[in-house]
């Protein structure tokens, strides 16, 4: 009998290993949970609607698909420098901008808002439920994420928000992060491949991040996963859709060319992203705070099941961390190599870890939440962490529908009266749309205008080249240095770069120089009356913010 019940426990001994080993990849079962999976991600979906479902266009929404309409119709806007100079993010035009050529821009940012929310939604779902065995955790996921990327980045970085190139980059990230916690390095090449020929800084950094996983992850494995595989170079090919274009933008120009546009990049364009010491403290501190608390979170849940798992997750951290570190480094050298640090830092060292730090602490912060110890619900640190997060996206949401104008259109992007009431700057918007529909109607359709120099979604409503403006830079050398130029040049020091001058020589040689029949003022900046033509509008009471003056011609001979 005793010989028996020793049989009985060595077949369950030898039973549990292989068990474990054929569970499947991901804890929630399927059957049932196939339709509230689909219902999770529609309300994640819904939830990144609520939060960022203002009007187009977003943040960046205007210099993305302006240039992906300028792909597909050449003829938009072709004397435009920056539709016309090199095009970067090539597979994010010809994938998002197609639509343009049957619907307006605003719809087709729309469309492309959909389809990279949806893929971020299910990416996210697909991670989370590898790690969480809770019904709709990927909710609070989402949720925490949201907030801690607003309120605890480092550089600037966001994710939810306008359709642009990283939107599905970091989709293909998250499908690769779902991927890579079951230690399918083969998905996980492609996918990242896919994000790189989508947005090769996102994608690529997560390369460098997954390496770093596979290095402290796999190396004391039994059965460790080769590196050098089919599917690594297949990633590589796929990714070079991406790599080509941002090279060739790099070619053509001397090396004293290349260093000077790449610190007009760093330290006067884009030094609130790529310079760390142009950050303010309290950018450091809510970053350090974030990832003190991911810290906390890992202790406190360290032995909760998945561990390896949830150890991937955090290699992966570790490389997004390790990346910034090395950003931070080579900050430093500003002071001593200042050309080498340009061309260095503005490859975007921080973004990564601005999104991998967040999303590590939204996972942890939901795995305490969903522990399976006795714990009171209200103790648990978790919902600590997600319903603080809760408040922070509903306070962001409430501001924005409050304000009730496109991001990329309120005055707190455009640095202009950032304190207005929302009534004002809802009364400016409508001032600046009927102008520039104004414009559309009236004007021939290759008119460049002078605008004003707070503002940047002219080319969006007019649908008129411009002669420069300060969110649309050019990304190959030859036209930066032109950009350049022509910022400097219209929107002088002497006037503080607030607006163009109306000295008349100048407009004389602007005229001839760069091919501009009309300037648009802001009427709060330069005044109500200009000494040249008037055309729009005929009567004070039309529009209080804005006036389309043209400009002078030079004397006959």
């Amino acid at each position: 009998m005793q010989k028996l019940k020793d049989t009985v426990s060595v077949e369950r001994e030898t039973k549990l290993p292989i068990e474990e080993a054929s569970a499947p990849d991901h804890p929630i079962p399927s059957g049932g949970w196939r339709w509230f999976a689909v219902w999770e991600v529609m309300l994640v979906v819904a939830l990144f609607f609520i939060y960022a479902g203002d009007a187009p266009p977003m943040v960046n929404e205007a210099h993305y698909l302006v240039k992906a309409k300028n792909v597909w119709q050449p003829d938009w806007c072709a004397n435009d420098l920056f539709t016309a100079s090199g095009k970067a993010h090539t597979t994010f035009y010809y994938v998002f901008g197609w639509p343009t050529l049957f619907v307006s821009l605003q719809t087709t940012a729309w469309l492309g808002r959909f389809v990279g929310w949806t893929l971020i939604a299910f990416g996210l779902y697909r991670l989370t439920t590898s790690l969480i065995a809770t019904r709709f955790a990927t909710l609070g996921v989402a949720v925490a994420w949201i907030a801690s990327i607003e309120y605890g980045n480092l550089a600037g970085e966001w994710i939810i928000g306008g359709i642009e190139a990283k939107v599905p980059a970091y989709g293909f990230v998250l499908l690769a992060l779902a991927e890579l916690v079951h230690r399918r390095f083969n998905r996980v090449w492609i996918l990242l491949g896919i994000a790189s020929a989508f947005h090769v800084l996102t994608g690529g950094w997560a390369v460098v991040a997954a390496a770093v996983t596979w290095l402290l992850c796999e190396r004391h494995q039994h059965d460790r996963k080769p590196f050098f595989t089919p599917a690594l170079f297949a990633g590589g090919a796929i990714a070079l859709l991406g790599v080509v274009p941002a090279l060739w933008l790099t070619m053509g120009g001397t090396p004293e060319e290349s260093v000077r546009a790449a610190r007009i990049y760093t330290y006067f364009r884009l030094p609130h992203h790529l310079l760390p010491a142009n950050f303010p403290f309290h950018w450091y501190l809510r970053h350090g705070v974030l990832l003190a608390t991911a810290l906390l979170l890992a202790w406190i849940t360290r032995h909760q099941g998945h561990r390896e798992r949830w150890n991937r997750v955090g290699a992966f951290t570790t490389g997004a961390i390790a990346i910034a570190f090395i950003g931070l480094m080579l900050g430093l050298l500003k002071d001593y190599a200042p050309d080498l640090a340009a061309k260095l830092l503005r490859y975007y060292w921080f973004r990564l870890s601005d999104a991998v730090v967040a999303l590590w602490f939204s996972l942890l912060a939901m795995r305490c939440l969903c522990q399976p110890k006795p714990v009171p619900l209200w103790r648990t640190p978790g919902l600590w962490a997600i319903t603080v997060c809760a408040v922070l996206v509903s306070y962001s949401s409430w501001k924005r529908i409050q304000l009730a104008v496109p991001p990329s259109t309120s005055n707190a992007v455009l640095g202009w009266d950032v304190d207005a009431d929302p009534a004002v700057q809802q009364q400016v918007f409508n001032d600046w749309q009927n102008v520039c529909h104004w414009i559309r109607l009236t004007t021939a359709s290759d008119a460049i205008f002078l605008t004003p120099r707070h503002q940047q979604s002219f080319k969006w409503y007019a649908e008129r080249a411009e002669v420069v403006n300060w969110k649309d830079v050019p990304q190959d050398s030859k036209s930066l240095h032109e950009w350049y130029a022509r910022f400097r040049e219209i929107y002088p020091i002497r006037l503080s770069t607030i607006r163009v001058t109306i000295h008349y020589p100048s407009l004389l040689k602007y005229r001839e120089k760069y091919g501009v029949n009309y300037i648009v003022v802001d009427r709060r900046i330069t005044g109500e009356h200009l000494p040249m033509v008037r055309v729009y509008p005929l009567s004070e009471d039309e529009n209080e913010t804005y006036a389309v003056y043209e400009l002078p011609y030079a004397l006959a001979r």
